[in-house]
């Protein structure tokens, strides 16, 4: 699964940027999204969040990118 996916998955997710989560639980949270809303309905939220919230989505994707490549069990 790509970086891009990985992270949409996560800003989806109802996991915070505050939370020490594991990886294990990085990767349960990704699989979890995707199966409940697909890769379509994920980039189709945070393109929404993206505009209606700019500045809190920007910062929310910056968190899901860093975390997304430690997730481990979504390859």
């Amino acid at each position: 699964m790509d970086l891009a996916t990985r992270a949409e998955a996560l800003f989806m997710s109802t996991l915070q940027p505050s939370s020490r989560c594991t990886e294990l639980e990085l990767g349960w949270a990704i699989l979890g999204i995707l199966a409940s809303l697909g890769t379509g309905d994920c980039a189709a939220g945070c393109a929404a969040e993206f505009g209606d919230h700019p500045d809190l989505a920007l910062a929310r994707m910056r968190w899901a990118l860093s975390v997304a490549p430690l997730a481990v069990g979504v390859d």
